[in-house]
């Protein structure tokens, strides 16, 4: 089973997606703040991570940026799940460095073929 570590500081957000999840057969770890997420995956290495891009420690974006800094972390799939739905927040965040995109409020229809998307189609 794949696990994925979710970094989400919105208790009904991150319930709603480790639901999701793990109801598809994922395990999940969970994070609620940007540091707590970048501490978890240098420990757990998951194979994809769900990542709000606002936190109350810092920015989404920095999270990213410290991940993909480590060598061990810089090729693991990081998903974007933000309110940011702007024309050009989806190309400005892949440009950061996110493999993908999914947009707040969480569409349990749709998340998982995201999810799909960019980890290859296999859960």
């Amino acid at each position: 089973m794949k696990k994925a570590l979710v970094i989400e500081d919105n208790e009904d957000n991150m319930e709603l997606i480790t639901f999701i999840l793990e109801k598809s057969g994922f395990i999940t770890i969970r994070a609620e703040n940007g540091n707590k997420g970048v501490e978890i995956a240098m420990k757990e290495m998951p194979d994809f991570i769900l990542l709000d891009i606002q936190l109350p420690d810092m920015d989404g974006t920095e999270v990213l940026k410290l991940i993909r800094k480590s060598n061990a972390m810089a090729d693991i799939p990081i998903i974007a799940v933000t309110s940011y739905a702007m024309a050009g927040d989806r190309e400005w965040l892949l440009e950061s460095g996110c493999n993908g995109y999914i947009e707040k409020p969480i569409n349990p229809e749709t998340i998982l073929s995201e999810i799909n998307q960019v980890i290859g189609g296999r859960t």
